[in-house]
């Protein structure tokens, strides 16, 4: 099962139609090539997906996950949580 971590935009690169997302602290690129053209606006929440945006999701809603996952990521090791926060995108489609 993937689960999508949301992120928050810091930066947009219309130029090459990218976005800088934070995810926990954790910043990485991510396209916004399946967005329609200005949907997703610096500080707005999204979801990714292999290193797409996927959607945006409502800041309340994000802020409540995100609190979630501080809880769920507190009881793993060091090791276990870089893990899960730097390879949250790249999950498979694999229909799980």
């Amino acid at each position: 099962m993937c689960l999508s971590i949301p992120s928050k935009v810091v930066k947009i690169n219309k130029e090459n139609n990218m976005a800088t997302v934070d995810t926990m602290g954790v910043q990485r690129e991510a396209s916004l090539g399946l967005m329609g053209e200005d949907d997703v606006k610096i500080g707005d929440y999204v979801l990714l997906h292999i290193g797409f945006v996927m959607n945006k999701i409502d800041e309340e809603d994000a802020l409540l996950s995100l609190e979630t996952y501080r809880q769920i990521i507190e009881a793993m090791d060091e090791e276990d949580r870089q893990r899960a926060i730097l390879e949250g995108d790249e999950c498979p489609n694999r229909g799980d």
